[in-house]
């Protein structure tokens, strides 16, 4: 499904963000990826989401090299993939549902079933109370459920998130990663970054860990 091969990306010299990474991830896989800051966690997702291309090393999803695919052509591979900024990304000039919503219209959904999905995947995260207020009225904890919220309202096959509970209360969290369950149930990959350990006691399943920029231990639960 993804595939890594010596993966390395420096941002200023000396230092590597990443230091010869090589993964294979299984279709269906549920992974996460811990290390102190810094060690490169948010730098491997975006190399797989091909917001940034790495410094040397190729990365192959679904038997396609992306490093090799048109900038004009890139949001085929993203149509497939949904993920949950640290930042969140939201467009504050746009309400809740539309935020969620725009995901769908760039696919072409009819708009009956725009609505349908976006107030389901709103109320997935508990706020399709919300959905007609801007991401400016929220809190900073329900900025980040509408940012989960967009990830997964197409139906990704592959859900990347960057600390998607880190400012959320532990009962939420849990919900919000029961809810990343329930996705990679139904058939998505999924990579979590996180330095929430009794996240990944309790529902880690192949964890990797990341020490300046390197895989260092990669381990089944």
């Amino acid at each position: 499904m993804i595939d890594l091969y010596h993966i390395w990306k420096q941002y200023q010299p000396p230092h590597w963000a990443l230091n010869d990474i090589n993964l294979h991830v299984d279709k269906g896989d549920f992974y996460f990826v811990t290390g102190p800051s810094g060690s490169g966690k948010t730098t491997l997702l975006k190399v797989i989401f091909r917001e940034i291309f790495p410094t040397q090393g190729q990365i192959v999803i679904d038997r396609r090299n992306i490093l090799r695919i048109p900038d004009h052509k890139i949001y085929k591979l993203r149509r497939t993939m949904g993920i949950v900024f640290q930042d969140f990304r939201l467009l504050f000039h746009k309400r809740v549902y539309e935020n969620v919503a725009i995901v769908l219209q760039v696919l072409g959904i009819p708009r009956k079933e725009i609505r349908r999905r976006s107030f389901n995947a709103l109320r997935m995260v508990n706020l399709h109370h919300k959905m007609w207020e801007y991401p400016s009225q929220l809190s900073y904890g329900e900025q980040q459920r509408v940012a989960i919220a967009r990830a997964v309202v197409h139906n990704p096959k592959i859900l990347l998130a960057d600390e998607p509970t880190g400012n959320l209360d532990p009962e939420l969290a849990t919900e919000i990663m029961t809810l990343f369950k329930e996705i990679n149930n139904q058939g998505a990959t999924v990579i979590i970054c996180t330095h929430d350990r009794d996240l990944i006691r309790y529902f880690g399943e192949k964890i990797l860990f990341l020490y300046k920029g390197k895989l260092i231990r990669k381990e089944t639960l």
